[in-house]
This record gives structure tokens, sequence and C-alpha cells, in this order.
């Protein structure tokens, strides 16, 4: 893992042209906590790049025909994370693109192997309090965090997934700022880490 903290922007069209020409077919996978932005940041960045972005979670709400917290609430976690883990890999068949995944993805062991495989994943980091005030907004749309102290629940999910998330290739922090400034670290903590990992062929992500 490479963590960046990036002090200025890689966002002229020759960067983003070289960074793709390094990506090749791999995807470049935003994982991270509910409420980090991978969504916001997400199409920024696929905007930037000129190529799609898909969120994993709307995806799973068309193949299921109804939404996450429906999925969670008829048929429960094992069931939304075994439909999670079978969209995402095909997904990432799709490349190249920018793919936002879900909260809970990136620890299913599967789903990292497929996305090492295929991708470059990058964990959006923000910390706590940041995250509890993001999501404090939209908890009726967090399944994970409809407890009676969601806090409470939002800092044990934490404990436990942290570790998960800095096996991701890269690090790039979320904090309170604009979203394209964000945009601005992971494009240049991209180019800093596909200069080292360019695929040698037209297989790249294969």
């Amino acid at each position: 893992m490479t963590d960046i903290t990036v002090q200025n922007s890689a966002g002229s069209a020759d960067a983003a042209a070289a960074l793709l020409d390094r990506l090749g077919r791999r995807s470049i996978v935003l994982v991270g906590m509910m409420g980090v932005g991978k969504s916001s940041v997400g199409r920024r960045l696929a905007a930037r790049l000129g190529i799609p972005f898909v969120d994993a979670d709307t995806e799973i709400e068309k193949a299921a025909g109804m939404s996450v917290a429906d999925i969670f609430a008829r048929h429960g976690e094992a069931d939304f994370r075994g439909g999670e883990a079978r969209v995402i890999a095909r997904l990432l068949e799709g490349g190249p693109q920018v793919l936002a995944t879900g909260g809970g993805a990136f620890m299913n062991t599967k789903t990292r192997e497929a996305i090492r495989a295929k991708g470059v994943s990058i964990w959006l980091k923000a910390e706590f309090e940041v995250l509890l005030r993001r999501i404090s907004k939209r908890r009726n749309e967090r399944p994970l965090l409809a407890t009676d102290d969601p806090a409470e629940t939002l800092r044990s999910l934490l404990a436990e997934r942290e570790p998960t998330y800095a096996q991701a290739d890269l690090t790039v922090h979320s904090s309170d700022v604009l979203h394209d400034a964000i945009v601005a670290d992971v494009m240049t903590a991209l180019a800093s880490f596909l200069q080292a990992t360019a695929p040698t062929s037209g297989k790249a992500g294969a």
C-alpha cells in the first residue's frame, strides 16, 4: 500500500492521457467506508479521465429490482454480500472505468483478489468525525447504521474494516475539502503508482 498526501494537481489532459495509457484495461476501484465520498469523487474522477463511472450499489439494485436497504431488510446481509461479490466480479470485466464499491465489498477475500487482478484499488480514508457528520445526514440509507447508537456502530465498523482497507494499492485522504481537490490527489497518486506498474502488453488486468 502507498499512502500519499498530494500537494499539487495532475489534472491536465496530457496527464490524463498518460495515466490511461498506463492503466490499460484495469479499473480504478474506490473502496472505503460509507460516507467517504466514493460516488462523488468517482464521478468527478471518471469525468476528468473520460472513462465510465459505475456505482456497484446502483448495479446491485438494478439486478435485484430493489434498494440496498430493502435487500438487507428482506434477505439479510449475507444474501446481499453474495450478490455484491457477483456483481463486482462482472463489472471488473468492463475496464477501464472508475468503479465505486460499497463499504463492505472489499472485506470479501475473493472480491479483493478480483480487484487486485483487474484493477487498481484506492482507499478513500476519512476520520471518524468526518464520516459521522456525513452519514448522519443520510442515516436511513445506511442499513448497517440502523442501530440505537450509530456512532458506536460506525466506530466498531471502522475498527473492523480499516486493516483490510489498508491492503488497497493506494490510500488518499478524504477530508472536508472540495471533491475536486480530492480528485486531484487521486490523479497524482495514480500517476505515481501506475508509473511503476504500467501494463507490458494489451492484456492488462487479464
